[in-house]
């Protein structure tokens, strides 16, 4: 069996790097101070898989494919080779961290040259599975899987091999089915599968009917699509504003057939390799770009942010981590929250008070967020810090971030006068705001007030610690306990744009605060405010930065729906990166567009003085602009396989289409299941969802494997804003629970998005 020699699809068959990694050798695996192992690594002949031996009596050889890897990181970058490790050895350490949950691997090579070619082979192996388009990746996962039931690996496939192989794809058929499909292509009568028959077995078994019958309609040249045919498709029914010019490179860039392109055709293996592009994408890739204007203020933009940023699990008993920082900054997070305490030896520390969560040093956090910051973005981050420290350790603080940060930290306004609003984020380009209480006004920074030392409010120990009042309509809450902290001036000087303030209603922040000073709001005062004074809550945010977080009683870190906060403009609205849940789909959905940026300029109506817009009373305005969705779920590719370890259990698919905004709008609607077919299902369902707000509607797509006796277990998502949303015939890419791309499988949808009469 020719499984297609990999290294060579990845046009790396001379590099002496991955060479390297193919002859493998001896690496130091590190787990603590006394667990250091000698293991033996290598790349496996697939160029996918790297193994490496256990020393266990019964041990098997352990692997983990290139695709499962996140990062590889060449010195001493993680916590494991920075505590377990000496300085001398940072030449010769390189970690790899995973996607998901999994730990990362930290290795020490036995010299500096061998780990040059270690990092530097990873790092090519990794770009180059990122940069494979879907069908490439589907052949791959497929011919990956046939060599696995291939357990004598002597390059054929016998019928036993094909049903197994069949299972483990994620298909169930009766064994005629599979006799039939194997006599189909047993060409040779020898009772294998071998060469050719293995790619006449792998072409039946993609073939994509319902692809074959769109491409029907429109080729209308010999079997095959004209460049006429396909600017036809494309304006009819993929609703594009596209010229013949544009038909023609999509030819160029897609078809495989060297005659076909010649002639400027377009055959149905071309047309299958466009749908499976990004301009055959549900997200229109103009949106994954930088495409909003980012010059206004600040508080004209919704801003990824993160609660609890350090800890990796539940608020009780998690490990606090410099690597949560790093995972959230990777993901565009612009507003990361550091929870600062005393420490031991006189040096802050950051954990979750009170409680066994362990302890990180604060200036471990702060060199982390230097390190990991703009690689992603190079948008602002703010620090919203949480200071529980005493004055001389908030001292060093101030001194740590001054320090570590440098000229990239904002330690004085931008203007040269008095600032009367804020800047933009372009204005704010690589640089770290400080959220955090203030003892004087900003005006002090130009002489004109005085800094007097004085008490200052701990915003989230005021909402854990205070006995709820009842908030009237307007947001006016009634007097409290408030616990205060002394603050350090040093401290408090770094506090320019974002100086926390508690909250004593609209008219009182109208009447009384700066526009710098803004207020956090757990999550059920938030939505009491939006249910009951949306409107005020909205022209509240026009002139002032709002932060929302989760209520204290969420030790598990479970997250509230984010959607309501946003619908009434509040910009910070925190949420916890490390738990996956809906609440994070619609976050990393919210915040796919604008290239990644994390920053996402809000709706005119919720940014214009004078707007009546309330997401709960609906009414006449520029904001009511009705649409109907209409979405066909037609089919799923290559579902991953729930249950890996028993090869019979199959996946019976369900896909729910739902639609989160304004209360109006919100919506979900779902197919019927499929039983036992993982790999190529078939639903031709249509929904049909009326829209009122669509600047902030949300689309959210959830496949399920529907189970009788309890309840559904979930196999993949994608969300995404409405207005990032292509019509027509469209692939959809599945993420797992953690957010990270399942490489292989995808959904296909026809979607419109029409006004409404």
């Amino acid at each position: 069996m020719d499984l297609i020699t990999k290294v060579k699809k990845l046009g790396l068959e001379d590099d002496a790097d991955i060479q390297f990694l193919l002859n493998g050798g001896n690496l130091t695996k590190v787990k603590s101070s006394s667990w250091k192992k000698i293991r033996f690594f290598n790349l496996m002949p697939d160029c996918t898989t790297i193994h490496h031996n256990s020393n266990k009596p019964f041990g098997k050889k352990q692997t983990f494919s290139v695709h499962d890897i996140d990062s590889v990181r060449k010195g001493r970058q993680s916590e494991g080779l920075q505590k377990y490790t000496e300085d001398q050895d940072e030449d010769k350490c390189f970690s790899i961290f995973f996607k998901g949950r999994r730990k990362n691997l930290d290795l020490v090579v036995p010299s500096e040259e061998d780990t040059k070619k270690w990092v530097n082979g990873l790092e090519k192996l990794i770009t180059n599975t990122r940069k494979l388009n879907r069908r490439q990746t589907t052949e791959h996962w497929i011919f990956d899987e046939m060599r696995k039931a291939d357990k004598n690996n002597d390059n054929m496939m016998t019928l036993h091999e094909v049903k197994h192989f069949l299972r483990q794809i994620n298909i169930q058929v009766d064994d005629s089915y599979a006799a039939m499909l194997f006599k189909k292509c047993d060409t040779s009568n020898s009772g294998t599968l071998e060469d050719e028959e293995i790619k006449q077995f792998y072409d039946l078994l993609t073939k994509r009917e319902e692809i074959d019958v769109i491409f029907k309609q429109y080729a209308t040249t010999d079997g095959q699509m004209s460049a006429q045919d396909l600017l036809n498709f494309l304006k009819d029914e993929q609703c594009e504003a596209v010229t013949m010019e544009d038909a023609l490179k999509l030819i160029e860039s897609y078809e495989p057939d060297d005659l076909a392109k010649e002639d400027k055709n377009m055959t149905i293996d071309g047309f299958l390799m466009y749908l499976q592009q990004d301009e055959g994408s549900i997200f229109n890739p103009a949106h994954g770009e930088l495409f909003q204007d980012m010059s206004q203020p600040l508080n004209h933009y919704f801003i990824s942010s993160s609660h609890n940023t350090y800890l990796t699990g539940d608020q009780l008993k998690s490990t606090s981590s410099t690597e949560a920082y790093i995972k959230a900054l990777m993901r565009s997070c612009r507003c990361v929250e550091l929870d600062c305490w005393d420490g031991a030896n006189g040096e802050p520390v950051i954990y979750h008070g009170h409680t066994l969560t362990s302890k990180v040093l604060f200036k471990d956090v702060i060199k982390a967020i230097k390190e990991y910051a703009f690689k992603t973005s190079m948008y602002p981050v703010i620090l919203s810090l949480e200071n529980h420290c005493s004055l001389e350790q908030q001292k060093l603080m101030a001194q740590i971030m001054t320090t570590i940060l440098g000229s990239a930290l904002l330690t004085a306004p931008l203007e040269d006068q008095m600032p009367t609003n804020f800047p933009s984020p372009e204005e704010l380009k690589g640089r770290f705001i400080i959220k955090g209480q203030r003892l004087n006004k900003l005006d002090s920074v130009y002489g004109s007030s005085p800094g007097v030392e004085a008490e200052c409010i701990s915003e989230e120990d005021e909402a854990a610690d205070v006995i709820e009042s009842k908030v009237e309509a307007n947001g006016q809450k009634a007097k409290s306990k408030k616990k205060k902290i002394n603050l350090n001036k040093e401290l408090s000087d770094l506090v320019i744009y974002c100086k926390s303030v508690h909250f004593s209603g609209f008219e009182n922040a109208k009447a009384k605060q700066s526009f710098y000073e803004m207020s956090s709001f757990k999550e059920s005062k938030a939505n009491h405010l939006a249910e009951t004074a949306g409107n005020a809550f909205i022209h509240h945010n026009m002139s002032k930065l709002s932060r929302i977080y989760p209520a204290g009683t969420r030790t598990d870190s479970s997250n509230y729906n984010p959607v309501p906060m946003w619908n009434t403009g509040c910009q910070i609205v925190a949420l916890n990166f490390q738990t996956p849940c809906k609440e994070m789909d619609l976050n990393q959905g919210r915040f796919r567009q604008n290239g990644m940026s994390g920053f996402i300029l809000k709706p005119d109506f919720l940014r214009q003085a004078g707007s009546m817009f309330d997401p709960v009373t609906l009414t006449n305005g520029p904001w009511l602009k009705k649409k109907v969705l209409h979405i066909m779920v037609i089919s799923a590719q290559q579902l991953p396989k729930l249950n890996k370890e028993k090869s019979k259990s199959i996946v019976d698919p369900l896909v729910k289409v739902e639609v989160y905004g304004v209360p109006g709008d919100t919506a979900s609607k779902e197919t019927f299941h499929i039983e036992n077919n993982g790999f190529n299902p078939m639903w031709n369902v249509k929904f049909q969802f009326n829209i009122q707000v669509p600047e902030l509607a949300l689309v959210r797509f959830l496949i399920e494997d529907f189970d009788h006796a309890s309840h559904n277990d979930f196999v993949g998502q994608y969300s995404l804003p409405l207005t990032s949303l292509q019509c027509g015939y469209r692939h959809v890419p599945l993420l797992t629970k953690r957010g990270d791309v399942i490489a292989s499988a995808g959904l296909f949808v026809h979607s419109m998005l029409v006004d409404a009469n």
